[in-house]
């Protein structure tokens, strides 16, 4: 086909932008390029109205049933990252649309930010960090991860890297997968067991499931009653797959011992946030992937999905 043109509706802040995916994308097409975020659905419909192939970048506003209705000239929308909450796939079926993302590109990167918030609550090291630095010598016991049982939930790309770090540190890893088939199970020396079995064994209890309608609140007040009080909940995935209100009045009760979480309900999270008043939670600003590495080769798959797409290949469909 004729060099084709290729719509950017969302890189903000530029991630695309200054990458060298965007030189070879404006090298094999026409690139029109929006260096800001579509502050309504509207601005998004009016800036690929016209568009048969999208790259989108960011998740600030839903690709639902009115968009694919307002842009029938689309035929390709190519995600840069794994979660899909933001795109009603069964919509963009019914309108010939076809969905792609970027799987498994920043699994090593969310593994070890998984990792690196289990030994900051574990190690409790934002607190003696702010302490040493303002003159004092804090003393007290922390927690071993050596020994401890992982209980990992979705053996997914980032799920099984969690595990396999895990199992390096000398931790028991315990997981739940919905799907265990094609599971690297038995090479990882890993047990499956049910979710109300893994939020009772497990020292520590890291998530890794998509949102979904089904994982939505998966984690709420029934689930965090039944871990020990000495766990730790770590959410590398979505804030929603935890109950927030069920997560502060656990954290500030001492129901469990503490919390990792990269994720929130909503993002960025507001100024003067209850969580963030809670000395026993270490937060991170949704930003566990984003290394150098997995960003240059999600942003190059979100570019080669596109090509792969129009050539016919399967492009990590969604749809």
């Amino acid at each position: 086909m004729d060099r084709p043109t290729i719509v950017v509706p969302d890189d903000y802040p530029p991630v695309l932008g200054p990458s060298a995916a965007f030189r070879s994308l404006k090298a094999r097409a026409d690139v029109e390029y929006h260096p800001s975020l579509p502050a309504s659905t509207s601005v998004l419909v009016e800036r690929i109205a016209g568009a048969q192939f999208v790259i989108n970048i960011r998740s600030s506003v839903s690709f639902g049933e009115d968009v694919f209705a307002a842009c029938p000239s689309l035929k390709i929308l190519s995600l840069w990252g794994t979660g899909t909450d933001h795109v009603d796939l069964a919509a963009a079926t019914a309108s010939g649309v076809t969905v792609t993302n970027t799987p498994g590109v920043s699994a090593v990167a969310m593994a070890e930010h998984a990792l690196a918030l289990m030994l900051a609550v574990a190690r409790d090291i934002p607190r003696i960090d702010s302490k040493t630095r303002n003159g004092a010598w804090p003393r007290g016991f922390v927690t071993q991860l050596h020994g401890k049982t992982l209980g990992v939930v979705g053996l997914g790309a980032i799920g099984t890297q969690t595990a396999r770090i895990a199992k390096g540190i000398g931790m028991r890893v315990i997981a739940w997968t919905r799907n265990p088939e094609g599971k690297p199970v038995e090479e990882l020396g890993l047990e499956l067991v049910s979710l109300d079995e893994l939020y009772r064994r497990s020292d520590v209890v890291s998530l890794h499931v998509r949102l979904t309608p089904e994982t939505t609140g998966m984690v709420g007040e029934r689930e965090l009653a039944a871990m020990k009080d000495s766990a730790i909940l770590i959410n590398t995935a979505r804030g929603p797959v935890v109950d927030e209100g069920a997560l502060l009045e656990a954290l500030s009760g001492g129901y469990i011992r503490g919390a990792g979480v990269d994720v929130f309900d909503r993002e960025p999270l507001p100024e003067n946030h209850p969580l963030g008043a809670l000395p026993n939670i270490v937060m991170t600003p949704h930003s566990g992937g984003v290394t150098p590495e997995a960003l240059e080769a999600g942003l190059q798959m979100a570019v080669d999905n596109v090509f792969a797409a129009l050539a016919g290949r399967s492009a990590h469909r969604l749809n």
